[in-house]
């Protein structure tokens, strides 16, 4: 290995751990990894979502040499312990990086959000260029869910060190248009901003019809039309409108709701299976990645939402698994945003507002009277449009394209990864 040249990842989140992250950051390490690279990651070795989860100090993942450091991650059950965790990644993160030989180069991401604080150091001290992968947006994020903390010293220092972060790298990468122009209005003087949306991890998403899903068989969902949520519950990603709806919907038995994940808004879900004990609103865990496709494959619709002050600060990803799987979209939020502009395009699926408890509930009357050959129609429509040009094979070999441009790499080996920047950007 010592003849190769390196590049270094800096997330806090990394496989198995399944935060969505982690996986879009090994594929791209991975791919990296394929084109002759030496790739090393550190990130921590206790799971984000689950701290009592413990990985390997050290392993090699495709190609990929994992360090995984310890006091890095003590969940999300507050602010305080993700600060406390924050702080020990980024300070072992850059004492790792210092001794990292023929380092040619550094990728980092949102996770931690002052992960940029560890890469400006380093990218300084050893003269590598940096390539920031933004994920979401912050102080930005945190101003939406606490208004009043707008002016305070800890947002301004934030604000100040991401605009930093956002001027420093040779590239910079947003995921959609919204979020490329809030960028912009941060760091007009960016020196090169790339478009690219993540990818499904369609190796794990084959399409599962429903007769012979035995998740739907698993879960006693039988003929019903099943309504999914699978993912973070969370205050960015709020279901008060469709719990509200399910809600006079649980003496129906064509019907089924799942909301599949975790976080902080999965309280009221469950709040209302005690309070209601409907036999057909179900909440379940994260799913293991190697059993997604049955469960994503197992709704009829799935259901994605982002917050009213939310567009172009995240960038709600589960829309991508769920057109993999050939499903349709509910999509509860505003407009216009990546999401409903994708869903309208492609026409793949249907928007709501949020608040708008009586045309959901309408609109899940209908869907209970529609041909089930017309959703199945609009969730091919949604499986082609992954594959005409949102594909991992397109996208994640564009984003390694763009990092060895970033890290001084020879363009006779991009030569695959360059397929992708064919593509337009959504």
């Amino acid at each position: 290995m010592a003849n190769k040249r390196t590049i270094l990842f800096l997330t806090q989140v990394f496989p198995p751990d399944p935060a969505s992250v982690g996986q879009h950051m090994a594929d791209a390490a991975q791919e990296v990894a394929s084109r002759g690279y030496r790739v090393v990651v550190v990130t921590a070795r206790r799971g984000y979502e689950d701290p009592s989860a413990r990985y390997p100090a050290r392993e090699v993942l495709g190609g990929v040499e994992i360090i995984r450091v310890p006091l890095a991650s003590f969940g999300k059950g507050s602010i305080a312990r993700r600060i406390v965790g924050a702080a020990g990644f980024l300070a072992q993160a850059f004492w790792r990086g210092l001794w990292i030989g023929d380092l040619k180069g550094i990728v980092f991401t949102t996770s931690p959000p002052l992960a940029g604080l560890a890469a400006l150091g380093l990218g300084w001290v050893r003269r590598a260029p940096l390539v920031f992968w933004v994920m979401d947006v912050n102080p930005d994020q945190f101003v939406v869910l606490h208004p009043d903390q707008a002016r305070s010293f800890k947002v301004w220092a934030l604000a100040a060190l991401n605009r930093r972060a956002l001027k420093a790298p040779a590239v910079v990468v947003a995921l959609d248009p919204f979020m490329a122009e809030r960028l912009r209005a941060r760091a007009p003087t960016m020196r090169r901003l790339e478009i690219m949306p993540p990818w499904p991890h369609e190796e794990h998403l084959a399409p599962v019809p429903r007769a012979e899903n035995p998740f739907r068989a698993a879960h006693g969902l039988g003929g019903r039309l099943v309504v999914m949520y699978s993912g973070n519950h969370s205050p960015v990603n709020p279901l008060d409108t469709l719990l509200q709806a399910a809600g006079r919907f649980t003496d129906d038995p064509r019907i089924a709701f799942l909301f599949v994940g975790g976080g902080a808004g999965k309280a009221a879900v469950e709040e209302l299976i005690r309070a209601r004990r409907p036999s057909n609103i179900l909440s379940l865990p994260y799913q293991p990645l190697e059993g997604l496709g049955q469960s994503l494959s197992a709704a009829d619709v799935h259901v994605v939402t982002m917050g009213d002050h939310f567009v172009g600060i995240v960038h709600p990803c589960k829309i991508y698994g769920a057109m993999a799987v050939g499903r349709p979209i509910l999509y509860f939020g505003p407009r216009p945003s990546h999401i409903s502009e994708l869903v309208e395009r492609e026409g793949i699926g249907w928007c709501m507002n949020h608040g708008d408890v009586d045309g959901t509930e309408a609109l899940l009357k209908t869907l209970l009277q529609t041909d089930p050959r017309e959703l199945e129609a609009m969730g091919q429509r949604a499986r082609e449009a992954i594959q005409r040009g949102l594909c991992k094979e397109i996208l994640c070999r564009r984003f390694a394209d763009v990092v060895q441009e970033a890290c001084g790499g020879d363009k006779e080996s991009m030569a695959d990864g360059r397929k992708g920047r064919r593509t337009r950007d959504v």
